[in-house]
């Protein structure tokens, strides 16, 4: 069989635009929730696969979300302002995990965007003023409590343009000394995302304002002609801020280089992060592996796993750093199938990176080495089907020209820097289910600050559950702290949270409860999922308290039509006293569920829908405007079993944070 051949000039001298990253998303849901609670060593060597220069995936760029209160996809994580007047750096995981990152890369760059944010921002208007200080804050308490600038923010995910808004946000910006802080706008996806540019050739202060031109998923719909040729004339760089490769196994790692590439090479970005960072929810909740880079959702056991596409994102991260340049005359498509770019570094090393997801033959490819680059030996990392990130032997360039032959369906890095290596770990615990019986009463968070507030293993779906002080001074009690919702980025359940196994069938389920006149607290049992990503009706029953001492079960489903799912049953607690603590208890077996309320059965059904599922907590109110509740003592045991003792956590779960100074 002939082997086509091609060549391929690389001039040093001929320049190009500046790459600023490729890396992952945390957040657009609560994606790294169960991350947090990982004993050592494994929660190191986690972020390790994540962060490590020239170790795992060695991403160059991380993106989080500034957390809103709402759910954003798989959950909602906690905002540093649930209320105007409140301000708390040290909730959820997000400064934490930027924080993991910086440790292990310096060089990372931080950038951040909002899905959501609390319902008293703009009295209910994301794009106000309000927001802009809102945003404002969340920075410099990056900066001012964890030491680290962030790079660039968005204005808003996925939900439109507003040229008014970031004019006021780049003013605020710089009133308070973040004029280095860079805009990208407006982060929408489809065939209008871009319509909006136009407008900055005829407005300075929309082109002042505006430093990067950004937005989704370039590999479904490019970057228009018009577009690129805009941003080449206003020199301000295209950013991919969310792509998506959902697909599975080595397919997912040669379609995720191939986008990188393609990104550059059909739409001009020079930034690319994907959705999302790491799988670290539970399996019942939307995307629970496409397309994370690692799959982390058993703090419990230990156990983790890599995905292929991590060696994807290493045959990028590991050979260029943001600051190189792409080259220009050096990065197209081959003749008979795949993509190739070069970056060059600020001195004279330089890389190509190859794929060849669609040739059907070997291609011999020569190249010509020109303009001041390294004359040096050239390393060789190859990935494919049968094996992952593999070195070959080196190359030596002879009077600047060399030649490879790449076979199909492959990856190549090729490269005159050294110091790569693939990443591994050789004793990861193996998976075991969810601790049962289980017995929470959160006394354990002796300093809730320094655990971000969340405790061990819950993933709040919508609304936010912290740890909170009872007000009775008999310790620690979970609390459902958002009050009137909030401007959420898709339509939202009850506020709830989650937890547990997804085979578990009969089991009693209580939790200790205290509500307030308007409201109700509730226990669920055999949750089977949480939405399908956009909305977060679960599949599952729950039984509610109200104040009234009505108390109902209902089987929901995702439709959304029907908010609060069927009743099936109810009852009524005769005077019931709200200003003490009540036992709410829900029971599976078979298809028999039973209600209680301070140990005497309340109502009962016979329902099937549901035959295993997890458990959770949920909350609400009659009008909807308070729906603050409190948990304590938060029970998972086999049907009329008994658990004295709460479940002791491996003592090498550390806290995210420092502990409050006494």
């Amino acid at each position: 069989m002939t082997i086509k051949s091609q060549t391929i000039k690389i001039d040093g001298t001929l320049g190009g635009k500046r790459f600023d990253g490729i890396g992952a998303v945390s957040g657009g849901g609560a994606t790294s929730v169960l991350l947090k609670d990982y004993p050592e060593p494994q929660r190191s060597q986690i972020l390790d696969f994540l962060f490590k220069p020239n170790f795992g995936a060695s991403i160059s760029a991380l993106l989080v979300e500034v957390p809103g209160d709402g759910n954003s996809t798989q959950g909602s994580e906690s905002s540093h302002q649930h209320s105007r007047f409140d301000e708390n750096y040290s909730r959820g995981y997000e400064w934490w995990l930027m924080s993991e990152a910086k440790k292990r890369n310096p060089a990372i760059s931080l950038d951040a965007n909002a899905w959501g944010c609390p319902n008293w921002v703009g009295d209910g208007t994301f794009w106000s003023q309000d927001m802009c200080d809102y945003y404002t804050k969340w920075i410099k308490g990056l900066k001012n409590v964890y030491g680290f600038d962030l790079d660039a923010v968005g204005c808003r995910n996925e939900k439109g343009v507003s040229e008014d808004f970031v004019k006021k946000f780049r003013a605020t910006l710089n009133r308070n000394g973040l004029s280095r802080v860079k805009i990208h706008a407006f982060d929408n996806w489809g065939k209008e995302k871009f319509d909006w540019c136009k407008d900055m050739k005829t407005d300075p202060e929309l082109r002042a304002a505006v430093d990067i031109m950004s937005a989704h998923t370039m590999s479904e719909i490019a970057t228009p002609a018009d577009v690129m040729k805009l941003s080449d004339e206003l020199e301000k760089p295209i950013w991919n801020s969310e792509e998506h490769i959902y697909k599975e196994g080595f397919d997912c790692e040669i379609s995720l280089v191939e986008s990188f590439n393609k990104n550059f090479i059909e739409s001009g970005v020079t930034k690319i992060v994907n959705w999302f960072l790491v799988a670290s929810t539970y399996s019942i909740e939307p995307f629970p592996i496409e397309p994370a880079i690692m799959v982390a959702r058993e703090p419990w056991s230990g156990n983790y796993f890599t995905r292929p596409v991590l060696w994807g994102y290493a045959h990028y991260g590991q050979f260029c750093q943001i600051g190189w340049k792409y080259l220009n005359g050096a990065c197209g498509k081959l003749h008979d199938g795949g993509t190739y770019v070069t970056m060059k570094s600020p001195g004279s090393d330089y890389s190509i990176i190859v794929e060849t997801k669609d040739a059907k033959v070997n291609q011999k490819i020569s190249f010509d080495v020109t303009g001041g680059l390294s004359s040096g030996k050239l390393c060789v990392w190859r990935s494919n089907a049968q094996e992952q990130f593999v070195k070959l032997a080196d190359i030596t360039p002879v009077n600047g020209k060399f030649e490879i032959t790449l076979e199909p369906q492959s990856i190549y890095s090729i490269s005159t820097t050294t110091g790569q290596q693939k990443g591994s770990i050789s004793d990861i615990p193996s998976s075991k289910p969810f601790p049962f019986p289980y017995y929470e009463n959160f006394e354990e968070y002796k300093d809730a600050k320094s655990y971000g507030y969340l405790p061990h293993y819950t993933a709040d779906i919508a609304g936010v559950y912290e740890i909170s002080k009872r007000p009775d001074h008999k310790g620690n009690c979970l609390r459902q702290v958002i009050e009137a919702g909030s401007q959420s980025w898709a339509p939202e359940w009850m506020p709830y949270t989650i937890l547990g196994d997804r085979n578990w069938k009969d089991y009693d389920v209580c939790s200790d409860v205290s509500i307030n006149k308007d409201g109700w607290a509730g226990v669920m049992g055999r949750v089977i999922a949480t939405g399908g990503g956009y909305g977060c009706n679960p599949s599952g029953y729950y039984m509610t308290l109200s104040s009234d001492g009505i108390c109902s079960l209902y089987v929901s489903t995702m439709d959304q039509k029907i908010e609060t799912g069927i009743l099936l049953a109810t009852g009524k607690v005769s005077d019931l006293d709200i200003k003490q603590w009540h036992t709410l208890m829900l029971r599976f077996s078979g298809t028999t569920i039973t209600g209680f309320v301070d140990n005497a059965q309340i109502l009962t059904a016979t329902d099937s829908k549901y035959p295993a599922g997890m458990v959770g907590l949920v909350s609400g109110s009659r009008n909807k405007a308070s729906n603050i509740a409190l948990f304590d003592n938060l029970i998972i045991k086999p049907v009329n079993g008994t658990i004295l003792s709460p479940t002791v956590i491996s003592k090498k779960v550390f806290p995210m944070y420092k502990a409050t100074s006494k």
